[in-house]
Formats: C-alpha cells, sequence, structure tokens
C-alpha cells in the first residue's frame, strides 16, 4: 500500500483521521462520508495537515511503532487494529488469515484475567485463543465453539473480573528458562540477520545483509562450540519478510530469537545501539525477551564503545509473531560514518558476535554471576560449560 503522510489528503487519510479522532489524539468529529468537489477542493477531514501529523506520531508512540509520522504498511495495519472494540464483530479462529484487532487483546485479558489465558496478550485470535474461549465455554455451560459471539460476550460482561494483575505468561517464560539451567548446550538459538528491508538504498540494503550475514556466521560459531543448537532463518539470497521470519521461528521451535538489523536515519549524526523486545499498549510483554535485550545493550556497549540507545519495547512483527522471546538487536547506524566504519571491521563484528553470547548465558545464569559487565570472556564461557560438563 501507499504512505501517507503531511500534506496529503484523500479517502484513505480521512479513515486515519477518523481513528484518530475516535482515540482522542485528533480534534473533531469522526467522518464517515467525506467527499470531494470538482473543482479540486477537498475536504478538511480528508487533508495530512499537522495535527494530524502530531496525532499519527503520539499514536505510533503509545502502539511501540517508529515513530515518523508517516502511515506506511505497518501503522496503518495497527490503526485498523486499534479500530476493533470487543462486541463490534464476531470473533473466531480461522487457520488462514487469522483475526487481528483490539477486541481480541481484550477478550485475551478478559480470559487471562479469568484464569484460561496464559500467553501473551497479542490482539491475535489464534488456536491458543480458541482453545481458552472454547475451555471458558465448557465451564459455563456455553456450547464449547470457540466462537465469541453475543452470548459468551454477554457471560463474560455478566461474570466480571475474578483478578487483575499478574502475568501468566511471564511466569511460564521465566519457569521455562529457570527449569533449562545455566548451561548453554542444547540450547536452540535461531539467529535471524537483517537482509536491507528497511534501509533506504539498494547501497546501504546491500552492506547491512553482508555485515549482518558476517556476523551471524561468527555468533553461530561461537554458539556451536558451547554446544548450542543454532539455526539461521534464511540462506542469504533473499530478503524475507518479518512475517516469514517468524514462521520459520516458530517452525524451528527455537528457545529463542536473535533478530540482527543495523539502523539507518536521515540525520547523518544519529548512532549507536539498540535493542527491542516485544511489549504492546495492552500492557502485556515478554520479560524474557526483555532481561535478554537488556543484557546484549549493556555487554555490546561495554565492549564497543557503541552509543548507548537503550532497550525499548516494540510490536513489530518478528517479536509479536514468534512464540518464543526474541530480541532485535540495531548493532549501529548505516547512515553514520563511524558506526558504519565500525560494522565493516570484523575486529568489531567479533567483539560484537562475543558480547550477544556472553548476554545468552547470563540470562540462563538468572544472575547467578557477579562478573562486571563486559569482562566475561568466550574463553571464560567456554571454561564454566566445560566445568559444568
Amino acid at each position: 500500500m501507499p504512505s501517507f503522510r503531511l500534506g496529503d489528503h484523500g479517502s484513505a487519510v480521512a479513515e486515519v483521521r477518523s481513528i484518530l479522532i475516535s482515540h482522542g489524539l485528533l480534534a473533531g468529529s469522526a467522518a464517515t462520508d467525506v467527499t470531494f468537489s470538482s473543482n479540486g477542493w477537498t475536504s478538511p477531514d480528508a487533508v495530512f495537515d499537522a495535527a494530524t501529523d502530531h496525532a499519527v506520531r503520539a499514536f505510533q508512540q503509545q502502539r511501540g511503532l517508529l515513530v515518523d509520522g508517516v502511515v506506511g504498511q505497518a501503522t496503518y495495519r495497527v490503526l485498523r487494529e486499534s479500530s476493533y472494540h470487543l462486541g463490534t464483530r464476531v470473533l473466531l479462529y480461522r487457520l488462514s488469515a487469522p483475526m487481528v484487532g483490539d477486541d481480541v487483546a481484550t477478550l485475551q485479558s478478559r480470559l487471562q484475567n479469568l484464569g484460561y489465558y496464559t500467553s501473551v496478550i497479542d490482539g491475535i485470535f489464534g488456536e491458543t485463543t480458541h482453545n481458552s474461549v472454547c475451555l471458558y465455554q465448557s465451564e459455563y455451560g456455553l456450547s464449547s465453539d470457540g466462537i465469541c459471539g453475543p452470548a459468551t460476550l454477554r457471560s463474560l460482561e455478566r461474570l466480571g473480573t475474578r483478578i487483575t494483575g499478574g502475568s501468566p505468561h511471564a511466569i511460564r517464560e521465566e519457569e521455562h528458562v529457570r527449569a533449562s539451567g545455566p548451561r548453554l548446550s542444547g540450547k536452540r538459538i535461531l539467529i535471524d540477520p537483517g537482509s536491507g528491508n528497511g534501509q533506504p538504498s539498494t547501497e546501504l540494503a546491500d552492506f547491512e545483509a553482508q555485515v549482518l550475514w558476517d556476523l551471524a556466521s561468527r555468533l553461530e560459531g561461537r554458539m556451536s562450540a558451547a554446544g548450542m543448537e543454532t539455526f539461521i532463518s534464511h540462506d542469504g539470497r533473499g530478503r524475507p519478510t518479518d512475517q516469514e521470519r517468524a514462521r520459520v521461528a516458530n517452525a524451528v521451535d527455537a528457545d529463542i530469537v536473535l533478530a540482527l538489523r543495523c539502523a539507518s536515519s536521515a540525520s547523518y549524526s544519529a548512532n549507536g545501539v539498540a535493542t527491542f523486545y516485544f511489549g504492546n499498549s495492552h500492557g502485556s510483554s515478554s520479560m524474557i525477551g526483555r532481561n535478554l535485550s537488556s543484557f546484549i545493550q549493556r555487554e555490546v556497549v561495554a565492549r564497543t564503545g557503541l552509543a548507548d540507545c537503550r532497550t525499548h519495547e516494540r510490536t513489530w512483527d518478528i517479536l509479536r509473531l514468534t512464540r518464543m522471546p526474541v530480541s532485535l538487536i540495531d548493532v549501529g547506524y548505516l547512515t553514520n560514518s563511524n558506526d558504519a566504519a565500525m560494522l565493516a571491521d570484523a575486529a568489531t563484528r567479533d567483539v560484537i558476535a562475543e558480547a550477544i553470547l556472553v548476554a545468552v548465558k547470563r540470562l540462563y545464569l538468572l544472575g547467578n554471576d557477579d562478573r562486571p559487565t563486559g569482562t566475561f570472556t568466550f574463553a571464560d564461557l567456554l571454561a564454566a560449560e566445560n566445568i559444568a560438563n
């Protein structure tokens, strides 16, 4: 789909404005019918003006999207999802095209508070949500078909909320890490090197693919030496989408996913490393993804001197569609001459690979290692693994 930004106009802009108005981010009334005259005049309700730009940025900030004021594919998808409210449509499981929206997230939250849903609140009506609805229906005398229609909604409204607060999904994530033990041997890791999809030019896209494929290979080699099962998400020949990458991760059934990316910016001064994990405006997030991202951020910054752009929660597909914790690492800005020079250096890529591996080890140690950040070496790690053997 085309992107819309400041100065654009048309029916799609009118739809965007209507959704933003419904969220209280833009003044006015939601337009239901916008007309355009033959003399070129456009209704104010269909113009992407400065107020709309500000509202789009506020929405992107709230929803964990890239804050650029541009309504591209990702922002438009989330805008559409946010327009659904529980009760405005019948919800059901569709294998080929899952229903997605805020209404699904609200349903998941209510089922979670009642003890029937224990996965992440992602707003996707998948098999887990279907099974949770079936279980609820069977225990409350409803037809156990997994369809959330008027009868199920009335039942949920009458029942109210038993418990609020807490996250069964976070507890399950932490227990899975704890139960798997501190050793790296046998851990299944999917490494997902970026291939230039988000870069503004072919030259930068090719550079990113080259840098990250090499970094992934170095990381894979170290992980294999530590006894880990490693997988690369693609063969490096194409540029798979984040949805395709998530499907590979789920098929592999990895313990964690490490997504490697490079950033870019219109400002050549933007620089540094940042890490990301799944978290949304519904208060649901991946605790293990957050912890791992935090460890990686600190280790990379301490070892490379790259600027610390911190750790953030986001709702990007590679984070949301995977069933396991994911850490997405922006290892530097290709549009910054210093960052680009560092990433072009094989020695820097070696250091980053070691930093990421050590961070993964720290995750499984669950805080039972007090060595300062940046001092735990690959040799130390191998020695610790051999002692455990």
